[in-house]
């Protein structure tokens, strides 16, 4: 049987067969018996290489961080995650820079991890709830995902694409109501009306 370790737009995590192309953590969710035990152990959530320094893991072993699997880039962003300032550092200074720009920032310091972070916990969590909030279609960037009809889609490049755990596909040619749940934080929506670019998983080009 799969572990619970692949992570929903909706920031959830289920049991599910297919690969991720991104790990993850939010700290130890698992015991011994590899069950989860909690949705999130820290308020740093972050976005990880699935290789790094060839650094080999055991999955979920025990006192150690819960390993955890996204589709893409976007669907890691939705949940409420950020890149990781180790293994992606680079990217993590681009949605640094990005976050500035977007959330104008106007200190004259730049923005640390832990502010993100804080910043994120208050927008993806409330109780044991992802919050969404309403947001009008149209004005959505590249990359905002969003919640309709017990679906989660995502935008790329102006089309709407359906998620699932193996891929994206064109969206049923339904219509969409103007305002819809969105699963993006609002903060991270803000990045992506900056240049920032999420990577989208390769079925999202076909």
């Amino acid at each position: 049987m799969p572990l619970q370790n692949r992570v929903l737009p909706q920031g959830l995590i289920e049991r599910h067969s297919a690969r991720g192309t991104f790990m993850g953590n939010r700290g130890v969710l698992h015991g011994t018996d590899k069950k989860l035990k909690r949705l999130f152990k820290t308020k740093a959530w972050i976005i990880c290489l699935l290789e790094f320094k060839g650094r080999k893991r055991e999955l979920m072993s025990p006192n150690a961080y819960t390993e955890l699997f996204f589709l893409d880039e976007v669907t890691a962003l939705a949940a409420g995650h950020r890149p990781c300032a180790e293994c992606r550092r680079s990217r993590y200074n681009e949605f640094r820079k990005a976050w500035m720009e977007g959330n104008q920032w106007e200190r004259s310091s730049v923005i640390r991890a832990p502010e993100m972070d804080e910043v994120l916990h208050r927008e993806r969590i409330e109780g044991d709830n992802k919050v969404t909030w309403n947001g009008r279609l149209l004005d959505l960037p590249h990359g905002t995902m969003f919640e309709f009809d017990q679906k989660s889609y995502a935008i790329c490049d102006g089309d709407i694409l359906e998620w699932n755990f193996d891929g994206y596909s064109k969206a049923d040619p339904v219509t969409f109501p103007e305002e819809v749940d969105v699963l993006t934080p609002r903060s991270v929506v803000n990045v992506l009306s900056t240049e920032f670019r999420p990577e989208f998983h390769v079925s999202a080009a076909s």
